[in-house]
């Protein structure tokens, strides 16, 4: 376990040999707290840490001292010892108050779920990025464990010519925090800054961007390498793409896109880390189109597909046009590959598979459908004498095909956004529609 905060707290040293906590909650408790042991399992596994032993309860709610029952907590207590774990993992949100009463009866580090995905994110963190957001969302959940007032941050130590109106341990800690936190937000401001500049000048091309969104491990980064023949690290764990991967990919003949490709969501993905990726999801919140890839062999897909909503919403990503992709439908029997469309021949969603590449051309076709919805494509016929409109056009690749008639005009097949249409007609000062054949 990363343990790189110990040494502000006077707390146990972390490790990796861990003793799992799991409360299953009816389906009638109140609150938040519902969590899958198998995602637990698969987190603990992803952080590379060995699992001791298991303690297992259902409860209506938490308690509030422990978390668990006196019972429950006893049983721990006794499974840290005769394990000699390191470290407690919870598969739940503790207090700061909870944290510290279990680490004072387990005498070993206790750590909560966000905790955990925390550790996990700074693992994966690849560029500076990456590693500076990791690490903001860390001092800020640490920062909530200051109150909890350790005992030696209690107070400076008082006695002749030392008492006065110094601060308490815990002030300091909590400046010196609260410095660090600037300091990393205000690097992240300037990291966001050139993310912004690239953004303009894609938008100043006219390059739409596609962001690829999903619940962690659904496939996003396998299909994404597919997509652009990319090299980014795919593997069969949670969160193993953190840092965002943007590839310019061509989806029809004359239409291109920025595909990026982003960091898995989880349910109840720590507010801090919604926080401190800000600047990565925006490439989320400003895209054109979302591709909201969804593991359909997961009996749970349909809440995995709520909790990705619930971050696009609290991104502020919910009115982006989206496309579901349902992939890995090779595990499933008898589903088909291929675009699924309503009454009304709008598309709901496209079946593929990553791993076979099947269904993936339907899906390139799918987006050059949904984001040409929007553009222009039709026949014109140009006169000699406005031979520039047809230099414009080159320019901005929209020409498909090309022929002379017989009176010296010039017939074009063409593609292109809307906005540079209308751009041509003010830079030009005239009435294209009148090229436009009616046929």
């Amino acid at each position: 376990m990363s343990s790189s905060d110990t040494n502000m707290f006077d707390r146990h040293e972390g490790g990796d040999n861990a003793i799992l906590v799991h409360v299953d909650y009816s389906k009638h408790a109140k609150g938040d707290n519902r969590e899958e042991l198998d995602e637990f399992i698969e987190l603990v596994t992803s952080a590379g840490i060995n699992i001791l032993d298991m303690v297992t309860t259902k409860r209506d709610v938490p308690h509030a001292k422990f978390y668990l029952g006196k019972g429950k907590t006893q049983d721990l207590v006794d499974a840290v010892a005769l394990h000699g774990a390191d470290v407690v993992l919870f598969n739940h949100t503790l207090t700061p108050a909870q944290e510290r009463n279990l680490e004072e009866v387990c005498k070993c580090r206790v750590v909560d779920r966000i905790g955990l995905i925390l550790d996990i994110f700074a693992q994966r963190a690849a560029t500076y990025e990456g590693k500076l957001q990791v690490e903001l969302a860390q001092l800020k959940h640490m920062s909530t464990r200051l109150i909890r007032g350790w005992t030696h941050l209690e107070r400076q130590k008082g006695g002749i010519g030392l008492r006065g109106p110094g601060e308490t341990q815990l002030e300091t800690d909590r400046r010196l925090l609260r410095g660090r936190i600037d300091n990393i937000e205000a690097r992240l401001e300037k990291v966001s800054m050139q993310r912004n500049q690239g953004r303009r000048s894609r938008n100043r091309a006219e390059v739409p961007t596609v962001s690829v969104v999903g619940y962690t491990n659904a496939g996003k980064s396998t299909l994404f390498n597919i997509i652009t023949g990319a090299n980014v690290l795919a593997e069969d764990r949670l969160f193993a793409t953190l840092d965002p991967t943007l590839r310019r990919v061509e989806v029809a003949k004359g239409q291109s896109i920025i595909l990026a490709d982003t960091v898995g969501f989880i349910r109840h993905l720590p507010h801090d880390l919604v926080a401190a990726f800000r600047a990565t999801l925006e490439e989320t919140r400003e895209a054109d189109l979302l591709l909201h890839i969804i593991d359909f062999s997961d009996p749970n897909w349909q809440e995995k597909e709520t909790s990705v909503n619930k971050v696009l919403k609290e991104i502020g990503a919910e009115k982006v046009p989206l496309i579901k992709i349902m992939n890995k439908v090779d595990l499933l029997n008898e589903i088909e590959t291929g675009i699924i469309r309503n009454d009304q021949q709008e598309i709901i969603e496209v079946r593929v598979s990553a791993k076979s590449n099947e269904g993936v051309e339907e899906l390139l076709k799918a987006v050059s459908e949904v984001l040409g919805a929007d553009r222009l494509d039709c026949k014109i016929t140009i006169p000699p004498e406005h031979g520039k409109l047809r230099g414009l056009l080159f320019h901005l690749e929209a020409i498909r095909e090309e022929s002379y008639l017989d009176d010296g005009s010039l017939q074009l097949s063409i593609n292109l956004a809307n906005s540079d249409w209308q751009r041509l007609k003010q830079k030009l000062h005239m009435e294209l529609d009148q090229f436009i054949d009616q046929k």
